[in-house]
């Protein structure tokens, strides 16, 4: 069969790859001049470090399928996050563990004290949260709140934390003991070559052809059999809905020669500062050494038409608008809607490819 993969993205590429394993004919197109998408990674030309060119991108994931096929199209290095985070004229670690609370309080507590300690601080009143301020308030108390909460989501989502669901807050944890690292899946790493020369790997098959700056045109599904999208949904409708709400970020680089913060992420919890966080790339990479150092200072704003969608923002009124959209998408017989765009949900990178993997087989199972 001949296929149209619209994306050349982890999406794309691991659904074309499962199909031109196959014996399928795909063909793989991007609007962009690289393939990767959101994940794309390049060398700085002056400093030699390895950028996230549209952000920090790292691999977690406790599902070992997923972590066994992307470790045969590329190498993976051991890495784990550790965030901190300015607020308040003081540097903590994140997410709030044993550290930040002694910290933060001037306390020297053991974690069953501290536990005690934070729900004496938890407004136990607040029965049912629903909203993201209602939920930290009985999470944690308002003190941690303000300072690593309420500011930063402010800036993040453009809107008051009492406007955010509840939902938002429940993938954050607060930790009683002394681990800061960021996540907790089992398998944790970075591409040691960046991921976009993995999914060059996995496009590299002879029956994959991958155009790239090429931008989508009807005319092109009439070639295939059936097409995978995982552009925008409501950009496959040409919007004739109304658009889809979207976070965009945009990222001030500064160079900085040594080491500028000492770390990967280094959030700004203070209303005031108007980024959300900084990140030092070479920190992504620290089997590497360089002297040079790249830095972005990342805003956060809503999204106009031409830019680049990161975050769905699914409030009211776009779960509204989603519904008639995915009303048209469920009534396509050629059309396959994948990825984070195509189905309007943030999915990080393993959920990316575990569904692209099982898309391909449930597509390939009904066509025997």
């Amino acid at each position: 069969m001949r296929f149209l993969l619209v994306g050349a993205g982890l999406s794309g590429a691991v659904i074309g790859r499962e199909l031109a394993e196959a014996g399928h004919q795909c063909r793989v197109i991007d609007s962009r001049k690289h393939v990767a998408g959101n994940c794309h990674t390049e060398r700085d030309t002056e400093t030699g470090v390895m950028m996230h060119v549209y952000g920090p991108h790292i691999f977690h994931t406790d599902d070992e399928t997923v972590w066994n096929y992307v470790n045969k199209f590329a190498t993976f290095m051991p890495f784990q996050n550790r965030v901190k985070s300015t607020t308040q004229n003081a540097v903590y670690s994140l997410p709030i563990n044993l550290l930040t609370i002694n910290q933060f309080f001037g306390k020297t507590m053991r974690p069953d004290e501290a536990r005690e300690f934070i729900s004496a601080q938890a407004d136990l009143s607040i029965e049912d949260p629903q909203s993201f301020e209602e939920q930290a308030l009985r999470f944690v108390g308002r003190p941690l709140y303000e300072a690593f909460f309420k500011g930063y989501t402010e800036k993040q989502w453009g809107c008051s934390p009492t406007e955010l669901p509840a939902s938002i807050l429940k993938r954050l944890p607060v930790r009683f003991n002394y681990d800061d690292n960021y996540f907790f899946h089992r398998f944790q790493g970075m591409p040691r070559d960046g991921y976009t020369a993995m999914v060059e790997a996995i496009l590299d098959h002879p029956n994959i052809k991958v155009e790239l700056q090429t931008t989508y045109d009807p005319s092109m599904s009439e070639d295939a059999d059936h097409v995978f999208w995982s552009g925008p949904l409501d950009g496959y409708y040409d919007y004739k809905l109304g658009r889809l709400g979207y976070r965009t970020l945009d990222f001030e680089r500064f160079d900085y020669e040594g080491d500028y913060q000492g770390c990967a992420v280094m959030n700004y919890g203070d209303r005031e500062v108007p980024y959300t966080r900084i990140t030092e790339h070479k920190h992504f990479s620290p089997w590497e050494s360089h002297e040079g150092s790249v830095c972005y200072r990342e805003f956060s704003r809503l999204a106009e038409p031409g830019d680049t969608p990161y975050y769905p923002i699914r409030l009211v009124e776009e779960k509204a608008l989603l519904d008639e959209y995915q009303a048209l998408a469920a009534a396509e017989t050629k059309v396959t809607f994948v990825g984070r765009l195509g189905t309007y949900r943030y999915l990080d990178m393993d959920v990316t490819i575990g569904e692209a993997l099982q898309t391909a087989a449930t597509f390939m199972a009904k066509t025997v």
